[in-house]
């Protein structure tokens, strides 16, 4: 099996949909030598700010020297991104050769009399082998979809868990209220261990708190009082750590833009207390180095200046909403031109009001999913509620000629469906609209 034909596999899985459970991850795990249990492992959970947290804690224990893994999803622009170690991703070699390996194990757990796995099980699974012959130390790991039923939550032992933010998304699988999506948030905490968990609502914290009392684990809530703003700029934000009984942190840069950034670097720095405290050697240098390389591709991401192209995978009502805030402080008074495309599951409908005023001129795009909302059908619902001029468009590469004929001085933003920012990075990045990235 070569590249391609791992690839085209792993993506044929997806015929058998998204089940949560972990029979099968179980079974296939058990197949390969159980590989997730030879690093230490930071588990991330929650609907919003998963990535940058997970980023920021890779960057920095990869700062400290530690060879560290980050498992991550979806992928932006190549499916390699949600293996990575040490910010390189998976080889495509290495790719190949352990997808025919989970191959040959899925064929044992099919005789067996198993289901056939999904294709984040498969994935997940290629990711824990990999992880293992590269010899990690420390593995980021991400949660696909929930947490309490996910696949990665296969893990036995985690050095902390993470919960960030947490809003309204995936409803069908994880329940209709924030406290039932918390509680299956809560699944990854793991008994005798320690959770982080983001500010947010005090139902939310206390679902959660819930659990881990129950699994006598100890609660950490970030308390937002702990970072201060200092200055900031389209280039990123400095701040101070005002927590000083672990680290002693002068002020700090970090090029994520946005509040709800500085309440994810709090709590990536809270875990990373969890393990300086349980003797890994994390220090305020490395935290600092860490932070300042730091870069997650389409959140809130400006591309280029003059005009500011930014782009933003704001996918939910809460992503949408951090983005609008984030336009807001960062923007000041100007209307920005918008591209947006939602998948039709997200109820485009409730993020309007918190993106549309911002606007001067909105063009939709349909983004490339089956459940996609089309770029007609999205601008005629935005004409029912607003009075802001909105072209549809019917393709990505219609955006071209529109961006060449942007004054310095015009400010625009890409948002919405992960599946169309990461098509969109790469056709602005293939036509020179990405500055020194």
């Amino acid at each position: 099996m070569n590249y391609e034909e791992s690839i085209e596999f792993i993506h044929s899985t997806y015929k058998f949909g998204s089940k949560l459970g972990l029979e099968n991850i179980t079974r296939l795990t058990e197949l390969l030598g159980n590989p997730q249990d030879s690093y230490k492992i930071i588990h991330v959970a929650g609907t919003n700010g998963k990535g940058s947290t997970s980023n920021m804690i890779h960057d920095v224990l990869m700062a400290s020297g530690y060879k560290t893994g980050l498992f991550i999803s979806p992928f932006l622009e190549e499916f390699t991104e949600r293996i990575q170690v040490n910010k390189h991703h998976i080889d495509k070699e290495s790719l190949a050769k352990i997808t025919s390996l989970v191959k040959e194990k899925i064929a044992v757990m099919l005789e067996e009399g198993y289901n056939h796995p999904t294709e984040f099980e498969v994935v997940t699974a290629i990711g824990f082998k990999y992880f293992q012959e590269q010899n990690i130390d420390f593995l980021v790991l991400e949660v696909g979809m929930g947490g309490r039923f996910d696949a990665t939550n296969v893990v036995k032992d985690t050095l902390v868990s993470v919960i960030t933010s947490i809003s309204f998304d995936h409803m069908e699988y994880l329940g209709d209220t924030l406290e039932k999506i918390a509680f299956e948030k809560a699944g990854i905490i793991k008994e005798n261990s320690s959770v982080i968990i983001y500010p947010q609502a005090e139902n939310v914290v206390k679902t959660i708190s819930d659990v881990a009392v129950e699994k006598n684990s100890n609660v950490y809530v970030v308390n937002i009082k702990d970072i201060e703003k200092t200055r900031g700029n389209l280039t990123g934000q400095w701040f101070n750590y005002l927590k000083k009984d672990v680290f002693s942190l002068s002020e700090t840069k970090m090029n994520f833009l946005g509040e709800h950034q500085l309440y994810n670097v709090l709590t990536a720095l809270r875990a990373l207390e969890i393990v300086k405290t349980s003797g890994y050697n994390v220090t305020e240098e490395s935290i600092k180095e860490g932070l300042f390389t730091c870069r997650f591709a389409g959140r809130f991401e400006i591309l280029r200046e003059n005009p500011v192209i930014v782009l933003d995978g704001g996918h939910n009502i809460n992503g949408i909403e951090y983005f609008s805030k984030a336009v807001k402080e960062n923007f000041k008074e100007n209307k920005i031109t918008l591209f947006f495309g939602m998948l039709k599951d997200k109820n485009p409908e409730d993020v309007l009001p918190f993106i549309i005023p911002l606007c001067k001129k909105v063009y939709t795009l349909t983004p490339n999913n089956p459940r996609a909302m089309k770029s007609e059908d999205l601008a005629s619902l935005i004409r029912e509620h607003y009075e802001v001029e909105v072209a549809p468009l019917n393709s990505y590469e219609d955006t071209l000629p529109i961006l060449n004929a942007a004054k310095k001085e015009d400010y625009i933003a890409f948002v919405g469906s992960l599946y169309m920012i990461g098509d969109i990075r790469t056709l602005l990045k293939n036509n020179g609209f990405i500055e020194n990235k």
